[in-house]
Parts: structure tokens; sequence; C-alpha cells
């Protein structure tokens, strides 16, 4: 079992920054690949940024890449998203995520363990 908990979201003005972290507590946070998934109203859930179990590999969606930064350190068992220039269309719920296995997986089904989530808004 791998227990997860997001913090960091808030409320930002579009362009401001914002970093969410992820604790991961339980079995080893190494050995499981990871990433953040959000879901705004009526639509859903996708991931945004992942991460291998090592770290050298990351994934983003289209929308953030150049903007959002992944990163992880297994040695503090957490994760962080630093998300930089956002806009509007960033607000939903974040959701940092664990699955058995090392590589990444944009399939919400694949993700074995997942965090309560933390509101990020983003105002006009």
């Amino acid at each position: 079992q791998v227990q997860l908990v997001e913090s960091g979201g808030g409320l930002v003005q579009a362009g401001g920054s914002l970093r969410l972290s992820c604790a991961a507590s339980g079995r080893a946070f190494s050995s499981y690949a990871a990433g953040w998934f959000r879901q705004a109203p009526g639509k859903e859930r996708e991931l945004v940024a992942g991460v291998t179990w090592s770290g050298d590999g990351t994934y983003y969606e289209d929308s953030v890449k150049g903007r959002f930064t992944i990163s992880r350190d297994n040695a503090k068992n957490t994760m962080a998203l630093q998300m930089n220039s956002l806009k509007p269309e960033d607000t939903a719920v974040y959701y940092c995520a664990a699955r058995s296995g090392t590589y990444i997986s944009r399939m919400e089904r694949s993700y074995d363990y997942w965090g309560q989530g933390t509101q990020v808004t983003v105002s006009s």
C-alpha cells in the first residue's frame, strides 16, 4: 500500500505559478511510476505529467509542455509539479497517482494509488 497526500493548490492569477507537492508513505515510492492527473468540472480526468520510477523519463500533455515540470525525489518519497504561466483553463482538481511498474501510463485505470486531490484555480 502507498498513501499519497497532495499539497500546494490554491488561487492564482493567470500568468502566475504554483508548485504542487505529493508526499508518499507506505511501500517504497521508488518502486512506482507516478503522475499528476487533473479533472475540471464536466470533464474526464486526464494525465498532465508523468514520471518513470527512476525519474529519467517524463511525459507532458501537449497543453502544459513548456509550462509544467514534474520531478520526484525517491530518497524523500516526494513528487512535485511546478506550474508556471498558468492559464484559466488549468483550473481543476489535481491528483497525484502511482502505479506498479516502471513506465508511465496515460490510462487512469492503470494507477493503483491516488491522493485526495488539491484544487487549483486560475483567475483571468
